[in-house]
């Protein structure tokens, strides 16, 4: 933690001034609180709105007016190539190549889909190894998967818990778990950044692990993508999966995206459901029978492209493609860090941070544990203009998300604290 941090409003207004990346604040829309703007911490459960969403939905809506069903080939953006606008710009902040992404669906929706091709239990190899607290949906949809191959999930799925006294997981317990279950394990799934404690995981370690007992690896990362930068091809994941309405700021039920390594992406005999979009695009609308999947994780597709959906997620990924995933981690660790020094400051509340201190295990999320008044201090802070995210049953969740939160925001969040 660098020694230079001050708890003083000089000091954070300071920071904002020689901040490169302070003007992308002014490409997003704030929630106001008598008549200001404001202090937005919720990042990490639904994004701003940019700005440009406006001028691009209308153009959209423009298209179609004037061109009816042609717009799918005379749009602006023709709507028969659309999720093609994304795959480049999604690729840089994934670390893949723009073949292994695609833009499709909704988390869930992908999570299942990409299970379908990579839990293949058979024999002893059943098992499904995760972390224990994962996002519900995340447990829901496992437990759904060995339960339609005819598993029971109390044995089928293996949990792995912090130890005794911790919030988080060590890294080690998920590799020793994946090499202790051995060849009974048919794929890991892990959250690449907990929801609730905030923690990143080893996610190139933990892909090694799997392979090497000859299981699957795959990875939601809901709540890792656009806050750290990440390299699933050189890490040789196998699938991953996420939503875009968190830090990809693309709305309320935003498009999902999903990552397939080009080795299976590009094997026609790797099982996946199929539907007309995942198709070769150069047949698709001769109308024949037989699925030939196109090239890469576009061949998961099974619909053509939610285009006003994805509106939000075009003018998104402009911002991010302008700002660089690389200069936003650079600002959010040092700002994250700023503001974990502020609440450090606070002796008088009973609460511990439980998100990791280093850096390299966390991205821009920071969880306060409560022992009790948590809901009180949650209140006083949406009452001040302070907008956090409480979870149940005593979790305030904190993003200072680097594209629009400055360091002012943080210090005036402490100031509230002070006030508790």
């Amino acid at each position: 933690m660098p020694a230079a941090y001050e708890s003083s409003l000089e000091y954070a207004q300071a920071q904002d001034q020689i901040d490169t990346l302070f003007p992308f604040r002014e490409r997003f829309l704030f929630p106001q609180h008598r008549g200001e703007d404001v202090r937005y911490f919720c990042g990490n459960s639904l994004g701003l709105q940019p700005k440009s969403v406006e001028y691009l939905m209308n153009k959209e809506l423009r298209d179609w007016a004037r061109h009816g069903v042609e717009g799918h080939f005379r749009a602006g953006y023709p709507w028969f190539s659309y999720h093609h606008f994304f795959s480049e710009r999604l690729a840089k902040l994934v670390g893949a190549n723009k073949e292994e992404v695609v833009a499709m669906n909704a988390l869930t929706v992908n999570l299942h889909l990409l299970m379908i091709s990579f839990y293949r239990p058979s024999g002893k190899r059943y098992k499904i190894l995760m972390e224990a607290g994962a996002f519900p949906s995340d447990q829901y949809a496992v437990e759904s998967q060995v339960r339609m191959h005819g598993y029971d999930p109390e044995d089928a799925i293996i949990e792995i818990t912090p130890q005794a006294g911790a919030h988080t997981i060590e890294d080690a317990d998920i590799i020793n778990g994946i090499k202790e279950a051995g060849d009974s394990v048919a794929l890991v799934v892990i959250g690449g950044v907990n929801y609730y404690t905030g923690q990143f995981f080893d996610l190139e370690g933990i892909t090694r692990a799997a392979h090497s007992v000859g299981a699957y690896c795959g990875f939601d990362l809901a709540h890792a993508v656009g806050n750290i930068p990440m390299n699933l091809h050189d890490w040789n994941t196998d699938f991953a999966c996420w939503c875009s309405y968190k830090y990809l700021n693309s709305g309320p039920g935003g498009v999902g995206g999903v990552f397939v390594h080009e080795r299976h992406g590009n094997d026609p005999k790797v099982p996946r459901l199929a539907g007309w979009w995942g198709n070769e695009e150069s047949t698709r609308f001769k109308m024949q029978k037989g699925f030939v999947p196109q090239r890469g994780a576009a061949s998961w597709q099974m619909s053509n492209a939610p285009v006003f959906n994805m509106v939000a997620h075009n003018a998104a990924l402009d911002i991010f493609e302008k700002a660089g995933i690389d200069n936003l981690r650079q600002k959010s660790i040092h700002l994250t860090g700023y503001m974990e020094y502020l609440l450090q400051q606070i002796t008088h509340l009973p609460f511990e941070i439980i998100t990791p201190s280093e850096p390299s295990r966390r991205g821009c999320q920071l969880s306060m544990l409560f022992a009790e008044k948590g809901k009180e201090v949650f209140d006083a802070l949406t009452q001040n203009g302070i907008v956090a995210d409480w979870r149940e049953p005593n979790v305030i969740r904190i993003a200072p998300v680097p594209l629009y939160n400055t360091y002012e925001d943080c210090y005036r969040l402490y100031e509230v604290l002070l006030g508790c």
